[in-house]
């Protein structure tokens, strides 16, 4: 029976949904016996301190937010698997859990420029991994994407404990061009930035569009208006983790890699329930689009929407988003089943039925128009591929 810590900040979303995954894991063979270890036992007692425990617990491995100062090469020493999650900086000398942040930057990004702004911003943390690789990877699709010359940062501290009302952060936002797209490096920033525009009546999301990452939900629904997140496949990463640690237990020579978490697709909510068109009809249109994205959506029913004719309808939709509004509607779609495609296990054929698609066939045809490729070759691919 695998004894395994989780050394980790549990009231965050992603912490649990890691355990989700270990737990899915561990039913199919026998359960696991999970040890909690809050991080201030870390801050109070060091690596020591938490390696003894785990020596007198007969621990197999031990997951865990560590300082890049941490002697971790002890764990192994000691015949323990320690995998360092995302904290601030990526270990070399034992496995990381970490995630492809450039793209999630990227989805960040392309979630603004299908919404028409010309504004766009980032608030990332100084020296922390993750939030750089975000910043680069948003950075990358704007100029890609020839959106890159109204661009706006801020990085701050990496401290814990920052109060919300940080001067020069309130002067950043105040000073922005309006309307703007902010996207935060993660739920806890983008939060900070809602109650900053709550206190100085910066209204959400008519002046600021704001996204953050992780959807945690407790954060999400904290604030006001209710946070747009990208979610993360990080209960399949917990699963992928568990798996590595189970080979180790079989075979202690067994050299256990990095663990990508893939982001998927993003939950909108209020903060970015707007779109930045001078056209209210087209900005009328892709509200109803993006609420309804699951039921059947024609052009005359967006015709009863507003007093357009379909030639004037569709001439105009192409000027503010630059597509058709069947290949628009159409990318949607894909993009939500390739989300469950990553983000679950559930065979293809249901997450299509469970998508509203009746023709498997005909969306395996379009999925590979899209991407390439067919959405079992996409699930299946290196970078999908559980080790």
């Amino acid at each position: 029976m695998a004894r395994v810590i989780l050394l980790t900040d549990f009231g965050e979303e992603y912490a649990k949904k890691l355990m989700e995954g270990i737990v899915e894991f561990s039913r199919k063979t026998e359960p696991w016996v999970l040890c909690k270890m809050p991080l201030s036992y870390r801050d109070l007692y060091g690596i020591a301190g938490v390696l003894k425990w785990a020596k007198e617990w007969k621990a197999d491995a031990i997951i865990g937010q560590f300082y890049n100062t941490d002697k971790v090469e002890l764990f192994a020493e000691n015949n323990i698997l320690a995998i360092a999650q995302d904290f601030k900086n990526r270990f070399k000398t034992i496995p990381n859990i970490t995630g492809n942040h450039i793209k999630a930057g990227k989805i960040g990004a392309q979630h603004f420029i299908d919404k028409g702004y010309d504004n766009y911003a980032f608030l990332g943390l100084k020296e922390v991994i993750w939030s750089e690789e975000r910043c680069q990877g948003f950075k990358m699709k704007l100029e890609e994407a020839g959106k890159g010359l109204n661009y706006y940062e801020y990085q701050r501290e990496s401290k814990e404990g920052l109060w919300y009302y940080e001067e020069g952060l309130k002067l950043w936002l105040e000073n922005l061009p309006k309307p703007i797209a902010i996207m935060a490096c993660d739920d806890n920033q983008a939060h900070h930035i809602a109650v900053i525009c709550n206190l100085q009546n910066i209204k959400i999301p008519d002046e600021i569009s704001l996204l953050g990452v992780d959807n945690d939900e407790a954060i999400c629904s904290l604030s006001d208006p209710s946070l747009s997140s990208l979610n993360q496949a990080v209960a399949k990463g917990g699963y992928e983790i568990a798996a590595k640690i189970e080979r180790f237990i079989k075979d202690r020579s067994y050299k256990c890699t990095d663990i990508i978490i893939e982001p998927t697709y993003i939950t909108a909510r209020e903060s970015t329930n707007i779109f930045s068109t001078n056209n209210p009809y087209i900005s009328t249109v892709l509200k109803y689009i993006h609420q309804n994205i699951h039921q059947k959506l024609t052009v005359r029913k967006l015709l009863e929407l507003v007093p357009l004719s379909r030639r004037l309808l569709e001439i105009n939709f192409r000027d503010a988003t630059g597509e058709s509004i069947y290949s628009y509607i159409l990318r949607l779609r894909i993009e939500q089943f390739t989300a469950q495609l990553v983000e679950t296990d559930k065979p293809i054929i249901n997450i299509a039925l469970e998508l509203g698609y009746l023709d498997y066939k005909n969306i395996s045809r379009l999925f590979k128009k899209f991407k390439g490729c067919t959405p079992s070759e996409y699930r299946t691919s290196a970078d999908f591929l559980r080790n």
